[in-house]
């Protein structure tokens, strides 16, 4: 057995390695950083983007004085390149990110618009029936306002804002209430509706199309790329004779 590493009294061997990170619940997360390394190897910066990475990360790690960064690398286990290297990566991944989604960032916008649109809607939910459609009544014909007898009767956490809940995304809320206010009308009130122990009442009060601006596209990137990770690992995991990450 070779021995790689020793840890005051203890000699790992080589052996003992994926066990150790399986145990500590730190293999997935070598896998992961592997898995970015490979994809973004062949991704190259600019010597004035890479003078810049640098500096920003020193200027981070505050270790921009050239005896307190050789002392840092000297106890991190690091050489200068790679220094560079980990300074450049979140440049390289978002350039990768870049190459590899850009141009299909539009097409997956539009068809995830529908989960990306944001609603502001009043909740109202008690767990008698009576009483629900006493005060859906009451808000129908305009004897009482929804904010009023939200704040009398709600028996949920949105109580405390008259009933006022978002702006969130249509996919936050319960599945059926957020098909509600998907074919709701501004200003439209839906009838009490049973959702599990509740019978809620909604009305959707605006509704908020989602707009790819930088922020969303940004977004979008990211998903894209993590996603595309999830399945990497995914894969490798089940690689080698159903030991995780082990090709034998």
């Amino acid at each position: 057995m070779t021995t790689i590493l020793r840890v005051g009294d203890r000699t790992i061997t080589a052996e003992e390695i994926i066990p150790l990170l399986a145990g500590y619940q730190l293999l997935q997360p070598l896998i992961r950083e592997v898995i970015i390394d490979q994809a973004i190897a062949s991704i190259h910066c600019t010597p004035e983007e890479t003078s810049q990475a640098i500096g920003q990360f020193c200027q981070k790690k505050q270790i921009t004085d050239p005896k307190i960064q050789q002392a840092w690398l000297q106890q991190q286990g690091m050489s200068t390149a790679q220094l560079e290297e980990l300074a450049t990566r979140a440049l390289k991944i978002e350039k990768y990110k870049q190459e590899t989604w850009s141009h299909k960032i539009e097409s997956y916008f539009l068809s995830r618009k529908i989960e990306l649109d944001r609603v502001i809607y009043s909740l109202l939910r008690t767990k008698d029936a009576g009483i629900a459609q006493e005060l859906y009544f009451r808000i129908q014909e305009g004897e009482h306002t929804f904010t009023d007898l939200a704040r009398e009767y709600s028996q949920g956490p949105e109580a405390q804002t008259g009933g006022l809940v978002g702006p969130v995304e249509l996919t936050q809320p319960h599945p059926a209430l957020a098909k509600i206010l998907r074919l709701s009308k501004p200003g439209q009130l839906s009838p009490p509706t049973r959702l599990g122990e509740w019978l809620v009442i909604v009305r959707l009060e605006e509704l908020i199309p989602a707009q790819l601006d930088d922020a969303m596209r940004q977004r979008l990137l990211n998903d894209c790329f993590n996603n595309w990770l999830k399945e990497q690992i995914t894969q490798q995991l089940a690689v080698g004779d159903g030991e995780p990450g082990i090709v034998k």
